[in-house]
């Protein structure tokens, strides 16, 4: 990449940090590369990029015309992508056979298909997601707008992943209601887990109040835990204000994720890069949001094989946009 960004005419600078997780800090040399404000940022790591320990002790602040409140962000990139300032795509723990498998795809078909899932969540005021491995899920969406991660990244601001192929949205905060079977595969905080058997998680409120199963339900329990422990910890030391110790506590249980999977040539293979983006699958993820509302230390994408997805109009019409795992 770094040598095909010289034959394209740009300027690349390469940054090397060691491995970094879900709840590790980067280096200050890849914050001090990204605050010299970079047109391009491609992230290739092998999990996290890493978060960002000043902007989480002193937000970015930016007010935007007609707004009254400061919108905050506590990461540097989130900074530069929202705001227009970049363009990126990021692809942690990929693989060469993943690429060359996942990314040679039709991407007019799949911006297609992402704009008319993306414009049905985005009209819709709630979605129900139901799976034969037990998920009955309700989940608001009032005010929420749906994102896609369809491969265009030519414009400043757009972002995502390669390979490409969802459509995503954040949950309106404190609808979710009902119980998730995660019966693909799970984020941690020590990698992707393949469930074998299924994880049930307890939504009311717009929080999982329970988590049941087996070993791999263990697993995220514990993921859940020290989320809400390293909150604490960095509260107490002083790397954050306290109350935002707790608001990164309590939202380790949040609902920040609904997704659907639209890559054709995407399977389940223990990575989530590929693995959220596989058809017959959604994914729906605990811990903080793509709005910015609900902020965590941890975001952990869960897939649902073969679901049936249904939205709900304010009208009182609904429409099934996914059905045992087919899209309509």
């Amino acid at each position: 990449l770094y040598r095909q960004a010289e034959r394209a005419g740009g300027d690349p600078l390469l940054v090397v940090q060691p491995v970094k997780g879900q709840l590790d800090y980067a280096d200050p040399a890849v914050l001090s590369a990204l605050s010299s404000e970079p047109e391009v940022v491609l992230s290739i790591s092998h999990e996290k990029l890493g978060k960002d320990r000043q902007a989480m002790s002193k937000p970015i602040r930016v007010k935007h015309r007609g707004k009254q409140r400061y919108k905050k962000y506590f990461h540097v990139f989130d900074y530069l992508l929202n705001e227009k300032r970049c363009r990126s795509f990021w692809s942690p723990g990929v693989t060469v056979d993943m690429f060359t498998r996942t990314v040679p795809i039709d991407y007019r078909l799949l911006q297609e298909r992402a704009a008319k899932l993306g414009m049905a969540l985005t009209r819709a005021e709630a979605v129900t997601v139901t799976a034969p491995g037990g998920t009955d899920l309700l989940i608001g969406l009032k005010g929420r707008k749906a994102r896609k991660d369809d491969g265009d990244f030519r414009k400043p601001g757009s972002g995502g992943n390669l390979p490409a192929g969802e459509v995503f949205i954040s949950p309106e905060l404190g609808t979710s209601e009902g119980l998730i079977a995660f019966d693909g595969s799970i984020s941690s905080d020590k990698g992707e887990i393949i469930i074998k058997r299924p994880i049930k998680c307890t939504v009311e409120g717009g929080f999982v109040r329970k988590v049941s199963g087996a070993g791999e339900a263990r697993r995220l329990r514990g993921t859940l835990e020290r989320s809400v422990k390293k909150a604490k910890a960095m509260a107490a030391d002083g790397s954050i204000p306290k109350d935002r110790g707790k608001e990164f506590g309590k939202n380790a249980y949040n609902l920040g994720e609904l997704g659907i999977g639209l890559n054709p040539d995407a399977r389940i293979v223990g990575n989530m890069l590929e693995d959220e983006k596989a058809f017959r699958t959604c994914h729906i993820a605990i811990g903080s949001n793509y709005d910015l509302d609900a902020e965590a230390l941890t975001h952990l994408d869960g897939l649902i094989r073969e679901p049936t997805i249904t939205v709900r109009y304010p009208s009182g019409r609904e429409r099934v946009l996914v059905e045992d795992g087919t899209l309509l």
